[in-house]
């Protein structure tokens, strides 16, 4: 009876256990600049592809330090263009940046983790069209451009995002 009860017991602690590091998962404090969002699955299966393996192609990207370069510019072109403007409107742009940063980081293997939601949730209800989504692929361009990644490195990330359209595009 002893035993049953500690094995009972114990059962309970690493249950409780268990959903602990789920809430704290949820519950991490927001980074600095950030607004607070509800609560959802974390996993690097979000950012949309499965990393890549040559780290040269990360590597052409300037790593980390150049892809967080590479967002911010993309984010602030997305921001002042007409064309997309109104879908950046609201958007909490520190997570933005940073969320895109890892998604690149990640698909690119640069070794990060990838903690923004998936491509459908991160994207619901905004109206983006085909149009919409082909305009921030030229942002993109120009600031992968202005990076000077090369353009073959350019297009391997492309290939990786391209098939997210199916994902992200709502309406034609």
């Amino acid at each position: 009876m002893i035993r049953h009860n500690a094995l009972r017991a114990a059962m309970a602690a690493g249950f409780a256990l268990g959903f602990s590091g789920l809430a704290q998962a949820q519950d991490a404090a927001v980074p600095p600049g950030e607004q607070p969002v509800d609560p959802y699955v974390q996993s690097n299966a979000n950012a949309g592809a499965a990393p890549m393996s040559d780290k040269a192609v990360f590597e052409a990207f300037h790593g980390r330090e150049g892809l967080a370069r590479i967002t911010s510019d993309l984010v602030d072109r997305n921001l002042a263009d007409p064309r997309i403007k109104d879908i950046f409107a609201t958007a909490d742009v520190v997570r933005l940046k940073r969320t895109l940063t890892e998604q690149f980081c990640y698909v690119l293997g640069g070794g990060c983790d990838y903690t923004g939601k998936d491509m459908t949730q991160a994207h619901k209800d905004q109206g983006i069209t085909p149009r919409d989504f082909n305009a921030l692929v030229e942002n993109l361009q120009w600031a992968m451009d202005k990076e000077g990644v090369p353009f073959a490195a350019q297009n391997k990330l492309l290939a990786k995002l391209a098939p997210m359209a199916r994902q992200t595009v709502e309406r034609k």
